[in-house]
């Protein structure tokens, strides 16, 4: 079998590697793939990601935002990440920060670092899909993204410094509404966050 004709031809449709599928689909077994699949990372051609992910490095159109649902099916980038995006915090993450139904967990790697945070049921909606060049991800409004960063936070028992958050780039009615959803606590800060701004305006 010839490895490097096989991510030559995956490279043309995907920058991600399953060994799962790959094993089925060239009809081999998982052990002799994940086998081939160190020695092309040893070359450069591969990179692990987790268990049975895996970056083609052949393909020059990457995005670690393709691995967000590959990694986590039931999840979506919110806090840090879209909230920088956005212009709402001027922080910058050196990863890609997701919420999840599923465990917590950091996924890092040469290429990608993303950082999975759980949430509940409860609070598992307000996210959209995009589309990279070969997969789909999912990407919080928002405010949805700051409404999980304040409610996160404080259960985590860190720091919500709300100074560093421009609100003229979110719907303020939006926000509110949203926030009826969350626990009383969370919607105290965002009732004066909202008040404080009005009245330094």
């Amino acid at each position: 079998m010839n490895w490097t004709t096989i991510l030559a031809d995956e490279s043309r449709t995907n920058s991600i590697l399953r060994l799962d599928d790959i094993a089925r689909r060239y009809n081999s077994s998982e052990h002799v793939v994940r086998s081939a699949f160190s020695r092309y990372e040893n070359r450069g051609l591969v990179e692990h990601v987790s268990n049975k992910v895996y970056i083609n490095k052949l393909n020059q159109h990457f995005s670690a935002r393709e691995l967000v649902n590959v990694l986590r099916p039931d999840s979506y980038i919110s806090l840090e990440s879209v909230l920088v995006e956005r212009g709402i915090s001027s922080q910058s993450p050196n990863v890609i920060t997701c919420v999840t139904l599923g465990y917590p967990k950091t996924f890092k790697s040469r290429s990608a670092s993303i950082v999975y945070r759980r949430i509940s049921k409860a609070l598992y909606w307000g996210f959209e899909k995009r589309s990279t060049r070969y997969n789909e991800y999912q990407i919080a409004r928002p405010e949805k993204a700051l409404l999980d960063w304040i409610y996160l936070n404080r259960q985590e028992g860190l720091p919500t410094p709300l100074d560093e958050i421009n609100l003229q780039f979110l719907d303020k009615q939006r926000l509110r509404e949203d926030a009826e959803r969350y626990p009383r606590t969370v919607k105290d800060i965002v009732s004066q966050f909202i008040l404080d701004r009005a009245l330094a305006a």
